[in-house]
């Protein structure tokens, strides 16, 4: 079985659940509940708690929280290789979630900001395993040399690279450009559509799909209720619905949940549609739950 080596992001996710429509000024009802997350981390819980051999990369601070995060991904089953920094604390993340479900994230990376090429386990870089980087390391610019060194050695070593475009707004403030050049060497690309269209602008997400496979070979565009959608050079695209859902708790972590119910079957070679229903169901159980990681 390939062995999945994720490098990125881990935070605190701080939820609050507005009961109702947010009170601008004022003060709204809401539920509040601490959970594990982090684009990279909760994308490496996702993969483990589907059977998929992962370890994970990252920086925590020497904190209670960087403890509890720790321990949750062994518990998941995660190979967890954290770098304790003794000066930043561990990352934070504020999610606001309105009474429709919608979300709005204010994040303090912590010590995500300081992880290093150093912090990269060179046991990890094999022929045979398979390496994602969180987009959110790409993004960073004090952890952007650590994502750029965890490529190159990838690539060196004969591994597979998947990337994910991590979040439209700090995307746009980078530049499509400088992140479709620090991406280079990628075998597949994950975006949802409001990534794409900073990276292509473009809005259709067939026509995002095809501008891309000008960088990467393989495609992936997350397009919420209308499913996703998989493009490769010279193969028709391959589109599968999203299952049904009764009623969405948190989107928080979907688009995560996503990526790690597609990598499993990518990697056995499965047909595209199966690994996109893959993702498509771990995404649809995300959104069922509060937070962003699997419920053990």
């Amino acid at each position: 079985m390939t062995r999945v080596v994720v490098v990125g992001d881990l935070m605190t996710d701080a939820v609050a659940h507005a009961l109702y429509p947010l009170a601008r000024g004022s003060d709204t009802a809401a539920t509040v509940s601490m959970h594990g997350g982090g684009s990279g981390a909760n994308i490496a819980a996702w993969l483990a708690v589907d059977g998929i051999d992962v370890a994970f990369v990252g920086r925590r601070g020497a904190d209670i929280a960087g403890r509890n995060r720790d321990m949750e991904l062994m518990g998941y089953g995660v190979d967890a290789r954290l770098v304790m920094d003794p000066e930043r604390p561990t990352g934070t993340c504020v999610v606001m979630i309105t009474h429709k479900g919608e979300h709005t994230m204010l994040s303090d990376p912590g010590a995500n900001a300081a992880l290093s090429p150093d912090d990269l386990p060179r046991d990890l870089f094999a022929q045979g395993n398979h390496m994602h980087v969180s987009g959110y390391t790409l993004l960073s610019e004090g952890a952007r040399p650590a994502a750029l060194a965890a490529i190159q050695y990838s690539v060196h070593a004969g591994m597979s690279v998947s990337v994910d475009a991590a979040s439209a707004a700090p995307l746009e403030r980078i530049g499509a450009e400088p992140f479709l050049e620090l991406t280079n060497g990628a075998t597949l690309l994950f975006v949802n559509e409001a990534e794409g269209r900073v990276l292509t602008g473009r809005d259709d997400a067939e026509q995002m799909a095809r501008v891309l496979t000008a960088w990467y070979p393989q495609v992936v565009v997350k397009m919420g209720p209308d499913g996703a959608l998989f493009y490769a050079n010279g193969r028709p695209p391959v589109r599968v619905p999203a299952p049904p859902i009764d009623r969405i708790i948190d989107g928080t972590g979907a688009g995560d949940a996503f990526c790690g119910g597609f990598l499993g079957p990518w990697l056995e070679k499965k047909p595209p549609g199966e690994a996109l229903a893959s993702g498509c169901r771990l995404a649809a159980h995300a959104m069922s739950l509060v937070g962003a990681r699997p419920v053990l």
